[in-house]
């Protein structure tokens, strides 16, 4: 069992930058990967970015390319996600999660741990 507790969120004006992090516990591997997803009102949980346990592999979505970064520090068990260029199409509740199968990366079943979710709001 893997439980995940996000912090960071808030509001932030467009442009402006944010830095949400993931606190992972419990049972954790070293070929788990680790993931942002966000909800906006109405609308389908939607991959943000991913990245692997060992931090070399990351994946990002179209959208948040050049903008967001994800990195790790599996040493303290935290992963972080540096939102930079913020914009209000950026507003969403963000998930962290955990990957323990394969799979593709922006299929959300194929995640099996997620956090309560943290609320990003960025006004224009």
């Amino acid at each position: 069992q893997v439980q995940l507790v996000e912090s960071g969120g808030g509001l932030v004006q467009a442009g402006g930058s944010l830095r949400l992090s993931c606190a992972a516990s419990g049972r954790i591997f070293s070929h788990y990967a680790m993931g942002w997803f966000r909800q906006a009102p109405g609308k389908e949980r939607e991959f943000v970015a991913a990245i692997s346990w060992s931090g070399v592999n990351t994946y990002y979505a179209d959208s948040v390319k050049g903008r967001f970064t994800i990195s790790i520090d599996n040493g303290k068990n935290m992963v972080n996600l540096q939102m930079n260029s913020l914009k209000p199409e950026d507003t969403a509740d963000y998930y962290c999660a955990a990957k323990i199968v394969g799979g593709s990366y922006y299929d959300t079943r194929n995640w099996s741990y997620w956090g309560q979710g943290t609320q990003v709001t960025v006004s224009s």
